[in-house]
């Protein structure tokens, strides 16, 4: 297992003064489960220095094909170990300690920040099914990762139903119901795999697993992946989902609706005993209830006002905003009172493959002279890549590519839809190839922004963070050429975590040191980055031609009224090529 670690003694705040955290005030844990690996840090109350970080990645890691004892999984399942889990926060929990020696009596609150939706179903005691023998080789009884995309032809169902019926839940979902989120995969496990949705108590949110499992039990879950996932607002649709499947309503109400849900930097119980020994830390220590990982990232990135997209670019994509009005915006995830931060609809749009999709390119068609290359110079593969595509200019590679290697979240909000190359020809190189797929990714975050604006939500400018964000200067400039607007990147490199240790202070409150209210905190323990990337007029103008077709290509292949025809788009691409490109491989 790799582990990288991060340690900070001193910060400067936005006056150049520099801020030191005392081993005598307050801290919080907020605890990052992302795709591969999880990241805790520790985070100084009062002026937001990250004391210590840790990172460690998951043992099994995404689990894809076949199980680790050889049963093969459905094709494009994707499934993680839930022990994984436990493994990662034990080890960066300590290891945190560790570098600080920070006294467990100064840390009064953790936070929990997971992928959404990430599904475990689970024994009524709380224990994974897929930790009991006889369900060690059922795929579907191990944790169904958010990117599972699998469950399209029950999102499908659910949304053909819900519009006939005139379902209000569909305006704050986008008008359609997604192929990741909670009751299209539970409707498939009951429908695929019967024993395993009858043996299953509950199916649970991995962070409110996670909850569950420090405070022995939370009956509070959190509001964010409830209502943003599984179509909670004030309650679950029983009545809808009894007529899609009574399975479904039964379940709602025997394990859903018993339980509470509450808004993020709330409370959710405290730290036991036995769970504090393993860890390091205080018992009665307090838990925040879960969050969404990519919505811990707005408080984290120091936003808490409407207007600014937050913009989390890692594995995937994910587009948050705040609004102090509510706006049925088709093809975003949700729109939800208090779903983000207290006080403001949260809005959530997003793209499921975007570093996946850089890694599908480099691990699958890359020369083997390019990585021979990369090693000569004391390169990443990815950071060789990045710099020969940065020296292409717009319209250069001849391509154009459709981000849909793992489906459209969206605005099309269809799981089916696969990716596109257009463009290819004897000379394409992989540096082509590379940036392709990099200004494909900012179009759709363009779509995106249209869409927001076309339904009244405005997006001034983009905050941007993620591992993608923080190791790519290119695909932040692309981002901010195609968009036309400026991306100021988070301080943070954790700025999830950070979000989470944000929340943690405010769910502990003011009485044990933290605060009462998330702006409060957020103003504190965040600050300003100077790193910003300006759109650039001239490549914008090229960027404005080349997104024309690629929203047609997405009208003509991803389904809409009024569809445009697509036969010059070839002719533009082959236009706006330079002579450069011409050159043998």
């Amino acid at each position: 297992m790799g582990k990288e670690r991060y340690v900070l003694g001193k910060d400067r705040d936005d006056s150049g003064k520099e801020r030191y955290a005392s081993g005598n005030d307050h801290y919080t844990l907020g605890i990052d489960f992302g795709t591969l690996s999880a990241r805790c840090i520790l985070v100084h109350v009062d002026s937001g220095v990250e004391t210590a970080s840790a990172e460690e990645r998951y043992e099994h890691g995404v689990i894809e094909n076949e199980l680790p004892d050889g049963t093969a999984l459905p094709v494009g399942a994707v499934r993680q170990d839930p022990q994984d889990y436990l493994r990662a926060m034990r080890a960066t929990v300590r290891s945190v300690l560790e570098q600080s020696q920070t006294p467990p009596d100064a840390i009064i609150g953790v936070g929990i920040d997971f992928t959404s939706c990430t599904l475990v179903p689970v024994f009524a005691d709380g224990r994974p099914l897929s930790t009991a023998a006889e369900f060690r080789s059922k795929p579907d009884a191990w944790v169904h990762v958010w990117k599972d995309q699998t469950a399209q032809a029950e999102a499908s169902e659910m949304t053909e139903r819900a519009r006939g019926q005139n379902e209000t839940f569909l305006a704050r979902v986008g008008n359609k119901v997604a192929a990741d989120s909670f009751f299209p995969k539970v409707w498939q496990i009951a429908r695929r795999s019967p024993d395993v949705f009858a043996a299953a108590a509950h199916f649970m949110e991995a962070g409110d697993w996670i909850v569950h499992r420090l405070t022995g039990g939370s009956p509070v879950r959190g509001l964010s992946a409830a209502a943003f996932k599984a179509l909670w607002h004030k309650g679950y649709p029983v009545r809808f989902l009894s007529g899609v499947d009574v399975r479904l309503s039964r379940l709602v109400q025997r394990s859903m609706e018993p339980v509470s849900h509450a808004a993020p930097g709330t409370p959710a119980g405290n730290l036991i005993e036995a769970v504090a020994c393993e860890l390091g830390l205080r018992a009665g220590t307090t838990i925040a209830v879960a969050n969404i990982d990519a919505h811990a990232a707005v408080p984290g990135a120091g936003v808490a006002q409407p207007g600014q997209m937050v913009a989390v670019v890692g594995t995937s994509m994910c587009h948050m905003l705040l609004g102090d009005m509510f706006a049925p915006v088709k093809g975003i995830c949700g729109a939800v009172n208090h779903g983000i931060l207290p006080g403001y609809i949260g809005y959530e749009a997003g793209q499921p493959a975007v570093g996946d999709a850089l890694s599908w390119m480099v691990n699958n068609f890359l020369p083997a002279r390019y990585q021979a290359e990369a090693d000569r110079r004391g390169l990443s593969t990815f950071a060789y890549l990045e710099s020969l595509a940065a020296s292409l200019r717009p319209g250069e590679s001849g391509l154009i590519a459709l981000d849909w290697w793992n489906g459209n979240r969206s605005p099309l909000a269809n799981g089916d839809l696969r990716g596109l190359l257009l463009g290819l020809s004897l000379q394409t190189r992989a540096e082509d190839l590379y940036r392709a797929l990099m200004e494909g990714a900012a179009f759709g975050t363009l779509e995106i922004i249209r869409a927001f604006e076309r339904d009244g939500v405005a997006v001034d400018d983009i905050c941007a963070a993620g591992g993608v964000a923080d190791r790519s200067p290119l695909m932040m400039q692309i981002l901010a050429d195609i968009t036309g607007r400026r991306i100021r990147m988070a301080e943070s490199p954790h700025a999830s975590a950070l979000g989470a240790a944000i929340l943690a202070a405010t769910a502990a409150g003011s009485d044990q040191g933290g605060y009462d209210r998330v702006v409060d905190a957020v103003q504190r323990m965040t600050r300003l980055s100077q790193q910003v990337f300006e759109p650039d007029a001239e490549r914008h103008q090229i960027y404005q031609r080349i997104h024309e077709a690629y929203r047609r290509l997405s009208l003509h292949l991803g389904g809409g009224s009024g569809i445009p025809p697509c036969d010059d788009v070839m002719r533009l691409l082959k236009e706006l090529r330079t002579p450069s490109i011409e050159r043998d491989a």
